[in-house]
């Protein structure tokens, strides 16, 4: 069974999304640990409550981002993940990081990327005055927010939304689509092909999912 590791930086919503889907079955990994750079993460009490290992390497105890990242690195190589999955981790990884586990980490990013990358996706929506929003799951590469994208689910964009409403909803989808994604990992179903992903399955749209990447034939 695979091994994931998840790093997060606060409530760990999606974390407990996928948690959710390891307990029910629906998922069939293990999560070995969640690491945080925060210590006052919430999600942390919650992993813990779930017998969860936690850990936290705490961003403000190092001068560099190359030696917080080589201490985060050791802490999850202690795991042996087969996946390291990103669950609202606010860290800029450096490129030698993001290399180390080239093909087997994860985001997700709640705009449909490569629209609106980085902070306030769903401020520049409305700014923008998009008609259709969402999240984007993705591998990690050293270019923020721009990997190569393995699936994604869009809400649409109503009258009178403001941030938080939009993000209510982009949230819900999020729940749904993560766990998903994973699962397409562990089972050995996703590949990439000229740094594109491919998704070995004999249906690829399941209830609630927007436009995953699939095979065209």
């Amino acid at each position: 069974m695979k091994r994931i590791v998840i790093l997060i930086s606060g409530r760990g919503s999606n974390m407990l999304s996928i948690l959710d889907a390891v307990a029910a079955g629906v998922l069939p990994a293990t999560v070995v640990a969640v690491l945080s750079n925060r210590l006052d993460a919430p999600g942390l009490a919650a992993a813990r409550v779930r017998g969860i290992p936690v850990g936290v390497i705490d961003h403000r105890a190092h001068a560099s981002r190359e030696s917080f990242d080589s201490a985060l690195a050791e802490a999850i190589d202690v795991y042996s993940p087969d996946l390291v999955v990103l669950a609202g981790f606010m860290r800029i990884l450096t490129d030698d990081f993001v290399l180390r586990y080239a093909g087997r980490m994860i985001n997700i990013h709640p705009s449909l990327l490569p629209l609106f990358p980085g902070l306030h996706t769903h401020r520049q929506a409305l700014a923008a005055g998009v008609r259709v929003h969402g999240c984007t799951v993705h591998f990690v590469t050293p270019t923020l927010d721009h990997g190569p994208i393995i699936a994604q689910a869009a809400v649409p964009v109503v009258d009178g939304d403001d941030e938080a409403a939009l993000a209510a909803r982009v949230l819900v989808q999020e729940h749904l689509l993560y766990p998903e994604a994973i699962r397409w990992f562990v089972e050995d179903r996703l590949s990439l092909v000229n740094g594109r992903v491919r998704l070995a399955a004999p249906q690829c749209l399941s209830p609630g999912l927007v436009s995953p990447t699939c095979p065209s034939s």
